[in-house]
């Protein structure tokens, strides 16, 4: 059995920020996480995509972000339990007993989840052909953008990924981007660059068209869209993605008694405790007025979580808020003189 101030549910960026906060504050932690890799989503849906909303930094990727945040908790020396699905959490006299589907055993006053929206897998291609392309020549994310260079891609989707990924791949790559409607979900900055890169010759764009069937042997050779009109066209292409968001599955999280709302649940802003003392949620798990799904969002969430754990954590001490710039206890922990 592990004694701990606080486990962190979540490897993802707002897991690892909020194990920051909790050990800066003087907490130990230690995190779990059902993938096989630090980093979460960013990692495992988008390492190479750039993202623009974190602040200082005007762009970095979904594998950079990561890596800068495990550089960051370096002095602190936090365990990792990976690959290891949080089964049962039951309540024991104010503590909770935390049991992995490993066999892991943990005993804490405060469990924070910070596992995204649970689990989740691609929403996929209906002809049965895809499948043998799967992760070859047909992807539903991407981990290593350097396959596509100098490659002719086609893209399916209207969302935010779809739209990003084919500005990006552009750059080195004939890009086929199509929609099953006119309209784009994406933002709006993204749907004009598109369209730009459209009058430019750079993107192919087919809206009203959906996949009807893959054509190729060992490897795709051609793709067949059908309009909204029955047309069909037949596009040349080496490689397929799909971007049409995920299916989210919580597991056993709906059981542990919280306060789901769809699949959120549904915290308070002071300390973004759930129904149950002692169990936070944040990041894109976590439901309240206002919320919005951003990296920095999560950030804010677990820094005031972490928080909200030291008096359960520390019952006989009083918190004190000290200024990173300024506390020799901070700086000792930080190993900085």
């Amino acid at each position: 059995m592990i004694k701990t101030d606080a486990l962190v549910i979540g490897a993802g960026p707002t897991g690892l920020f909020t194990a920051h906060q909790l050990k800066l504050i003087g907490l130990n932690c230690e995190i779990v996480d059902n993938l096989d890799k630090i980093g979460g989503q960013c990692i495992e849906l988008y390492p190479d995509k750039p993202i623009y909303d974190i602040p200082a930094i005007p762009e970095c990727t979904g594998e950079e972000l990561t890596k800068n945040l495990i550089q960051q908790l370096k002095p602190f020396n936090i365990k990792f339990h990976l690959n290891e699905r949080v089964d049962e959490v039951k309540n024991n006299s104010g503590s909770w007993h935390v049991k992995t589907n490993k066999g892991t055993s943990f005993i804490t006053p405060n469990i924070i989840i910070a596992g995204g929206v649970g689990s989740f897998e691609p929403r996929k291609f209906a002809p049965k052909e895809c499948k043998k392309y799967e992760n070859k020549y047909l992807f539903y994310a991407i981990k290593d953008k350097k396959i596509f260079e100098k490659k002719t891609v086609t893209i399916f989707g209207g969302g935010d990924s779809a739209l990003d990924w084919a500005i990006e791949l552009s750059k080195n790559s004939k890009i086929n981007l199509v929609h099953r409607r006119d309209e784009f979900k994406g933002a709006l900055s993204s749907v004009e660059k598109v369209k730009e890169l459209s009058k430019l010759g750079n993107i192919n764009l087919f809206t009203k068209y959906q996949l009807k069937s893959l054509k190729g042997n060992e490897t795709i050779e051609s793709v067949d869209i059908e309009h909204d009109n029955k047309e069909v066209k037949s596009i040349k292409t080496d490689f397929v993605l799909g971007f049409f968001g995920l299916i989210m599955q919580l597991g056993p999280i709906a059981n542990w008694g919280l306060n789901f709302d769809k699949k959120t649940i549904n915290v308070d802003t002071e300390k973004f405790e759930t129904n149950q003392k002692g169990i936070y949620a944040v990041g894109d798990i976590c439901n309240y007025p206002g919320k919005l799904k951003l990296i920095l969002s999560g950030f804010h969430e677990g820094a005031l979580a972490a928080r909200a754990c030291f008096k359960l954590a520390r019952p006989n001490e009083k918190y004190r808020f000290e200024f990173t710039t300024s506390s020799k206890a901070i700086k000792d922990r930080l190993g900085v003189k």
